[in-house]
């Protein structure tokens, strides 16, 4: 019997995402979607490319809770915990793509979120779902803070480093480029296309929300408290993070053992692919799959490792995570539905 998948806010990006990836699971299908904004309509109306693919109309929030075995939130943050304590009472999966449950903290979430814990033993039982680092945490839980775009591409070039104690924790930069996509389907003046195209800023910089959370992540692997140096910036293309990393290599230790470490950390990891020196990586070459591209560098001038990554913003950084997630919950092997093979050209 197939896993019935509910969404709740599929009408959103990273919703419709949910949409086109679990329409081509083979142990998964989806129960309801809901859509406060379009509730009533069928979501192929909002998005014709769905066309005789899901035609299926947007229900209530309580619809699409009773029919699932797993409820995917695709909400803004301050939307997922009650809905959360819902799934929990009714005995189902919650995988939330918001911000409500990614922070341990609940000062750190006042702070840069401006809400509270509604309620602390719910928060105890969640999970932060980034599987290739805390897949041994995932299994058996039924709340899953599945982490942001950012907050997946920069750990993930860093941490076999941050891990083997190869670099120093202190003075890290990250800097990171995100296609417009990162920013939601409502428009805004910034992801006007005419301010957007063929420009290129800066925003937020050492002031974006996804700041402690990478920290947070950073910290757990060091076993010491990490504080970053983050910058995002805004491409003007659809999809992918490209995010360049910045870390001071401990005196003894050498390039080549780093990139031994990183070949042992990620040797089995199916959707992480390590690049061969010389290499860069690239968010044209992971478009619409679950992939992490890697590449190492070395500024020898400065002892400085220079890590690369590269991830779908929509796929390994917010829906495809969700659903590996999903099958780490049911038990099903990580790849399953997500071997999505990203287009030559």
């Amino acid at each position: 019997m197939k896993i019935k998948a509910g969404i709740i806010g599929a009408t959103g990006y990273a919703g419709a995402e949910l949409v086109r990836i679990l329409l081509m699971h083979p142990q998964a299908e989806i129960a309801a979607i809901s859509s406060v904004s379009f509730e009533g309509k069928a979501l192929s109306e909002v998005y014709p490319s769905y066309k005789n693919l899901c035609d299926m109309e947007c229900k209530t929030q309580d619809e699409v809770v009773a029919k699932s075995d797993v409820i995917f939130a695709a909400l803004p943050h301050g939307l997922s915990q009650e809905l959360a304590a819902q799934c929990d009472k009714a005995g189902k999966a919650f995988i939330d793509l918001g911000a409500d449950f990614r922070l341990k903290s609940e000062e750190e979430y006042q702070e840069w979120y401006g809400g509270t814990f509604l309620d602390k033993e719910l928060h105890e039982k969640s999970v932060y779902g980034l599987p290739e680092l805390f897949r041994s945490n995932i299994q058996g839980k039924k709340i899953i803070a599945n982490p942001g775009c950012y907050t997946t591409g920069a750990p993930l070039a860093l941490a076999p480093a941050i891990v083997g104690k190869l670099v120093s924790t202190e003075g890290i930069i990250i800097d990171s480029k995100s296609g417009v996509t990162g920013a939601g389907r409502k428009p805004s003046q910034g992801s006007h296309y005419p301010e957007l195209n063929e420009g290129f800023h800066a925003y937020k910089a050492a002031n974006h929300r996804h700041t402690p959370e990478i920290e947070q992540t950073l910290s757990t692997l060091s076993g010491e408290k990490v504080t970053i140096t983050f910058v995002p910036h805004l491409l003007p293309v659809n999809r992918g993070i490209l995010s360049t990393c910045y870390a001071r290599i401990r005196e003894g230790v050498t390039f080549g053992q780093i990139r031994t470490a990183y070949e042992t950390f990620y040797e089995n990891e199916y959707f992480v692919r390590l690049l061969p020196d010389g290499a860069y990586a690239d968010i044209h070459n992971i478009k619409y799959s679950n992939f992490c591209d890697i590449s190492l560098h070395h500024d020898s001038r400065t002892n400085t490792l220079i890590a690369i990554s590269a991830i779908d913003n929509m796929v390994k950084g917010a829906a495809g995570q969700a659903i590996q997630n999903m099958n780490i919950i049911f038990g099903l092997s990580e790849t399953t539905g997500l071997e999505l093979v990203p287009p030559a050209f």
